[in-house]
């Protein structure tokens, strides 16, 4: 697999990268277009005020809940976020050239095509300001509510060119430089001063509250281990005392022995609805080594799951079907990476997606109830064995 990277600056600031996997982008006999020529000033210039005075930018900020222990980041500004363009204003389509060749749109990409690109996202919920250090305060001069600059930061993975597509419908190619970029922002968030976990996640359709529907994804570099994280490690530390083992490892071969809920098996990898999912639709994929994280997979774990992840999306997009004409409904879905954390803790992670649906029939969603949303206490609207069920009879 020959992937070419090609990084740039885009006019505010913010770094690009080209993942391309075609000639001659791929072999480097030709580059995307690099430069950005909308007027946007430096996203970290200090901001002009009605009194002709200016004033520093300000960041993101993150608050601790003092009753769960949960990082809360403030991100105000997301509120004037692009919110479903028409499909020639898409931020994320390449750049549109006009009759003269030299029209250019707002929009994210400089080049008129490109295979993958990765942006800084431009309205991002966590962002390191140079020079303004992680120094904490109190709200409101109260000790009790901590508070912290949500200094991480926030990319967008453009999954194809074609406004149009899906996930399910890219080739195996194009999903193996899917998993190169995946891998290598991995390991370059990682590094980051003060980042203790990255996660690359794909939200895809209307009901979940896509507000962009060119195919895409997202990676975040939290600087804090976020809620669910926690509460994993905290429990595969209590297993590892008391049996020496992975926790993960040992769910996932629970579910081999079993057999009932696997879905999907390769040369590398697993696929199974878990026996205590919460959600009308939800599929763990998991390697069958033991890896931490994206940036640890061999080239034929990653080749392996470029297939191997395309079948069970496509499968999963029949999962229901319209009742009157028999036609598969699209599976709105969030699918994320789990990998291991950036510090301590790290040797409890093992790396394996997450796929899950608030579809739980055709025409209808899942909405949290009162003690789902009020307490975390869920209730699942099905089980998870008949969920396992039609995924093999769909294969």
């Amino acid at each position: 697999m020959s992937v070419r990277r090609t990084a740039t600056t885009l006019a505010d600031g913010r770094d690009l990268f080209y993942y391309d996997d075609t000639p001659p982008y791929s072999t480097g006999e030709a580059t995307r277009r690099l430069d950005d020529p909308r007027p946007l000033p430096d996203r970290f210039a200090p901001i002009p005020q009605p009194d002709g005075t200016t004033a520093p930018v300000t960041g993101p900020e993150m608050r601790l809940d003092p009753l769960t222990g949960d990082w809360i980041p403030m991100a105000s500004h997301r509120m004037n976020r692009t919110f479903l363009p028409a499909a020639d204003a898409c931020p994320l389509c390449p750049a549109r050239t006009g009759e003269s060749g030299s029209g250019y749109s707002d929009g994210e990409v400089p080049d008129t095509a490109y295979d993958v690109v990765v942006f800084e996202n431009r309205f991002p919920a966590l962002m390191q300001l140079p020079g303004a250090g992680d120094a904490p305060w109190a709200v409101d001069g109260e000790d009790i509510w901590q508070a912290r600059p949500a200094a991480g930061r926030c990319e967008v993975v453009c999954f194809s060119s074609d406004h149009t597509a899906s996930f399910a419908d890219l080739t195996p190619h194009r999903v193996r430089t899917i998993i190169e970029a995946w891998a290598d922002r991995t390991a370059e968030l990682s590094a980051l001063p003060g980042i203790e976990q990255v996660f690359a996640f794909e939200n895809r359709g209307p009901e979940i509250g896509v507000t962009l529907p060119h195919p895409h994804g997202q990676i975040y570099a939290f600087p804090y281990v976020t809620p669910r994280t926690r509460a994993m490690l905290d429990r595969a530390a209590e297993h590892r005392e008391r049996t020496g083992r992975s926790l993960l490892r040992d769910v996932l071969d629970a579910e081999l022995r079993v057999g009932t809920r696997v879905v999907a098996e390769s040369e590398h990898w697993v696929a199974y609805v878990p026996a205590a999912a919460r959600w009308p639709v939800e599929v763990h994929l998991a390697p069958r080594r033991d890896v931490l994280d994206l940036p640890g997979l061999t080239d034929d774990e990653r080749d392996d799951l470029a297939i191997t992840y395309l079948g069970l999306l496509r499968r999963l997009d029949r999962f229901f079907v319209d009742p009157d004409d028999g036609a598969p409904i699209p599976l709105p879905y969030i699918a994320g990476w789990h990998q291991a954390v950036v510090g301590e803790g790290r040797e409890l992670g093992r790396l394996h997606l997450q796929l899950l649906s608030v579809r739980r029939a055709p025409g209808k969603l899942k909405y949290l109830a009162g003690v789902e949303s009020g307490m975390a206490s869920w209730i699942s609207d099905t089980t998870p064995e008949r969920v396992a069920a039609r995924l093999k009879e769909l294969a």
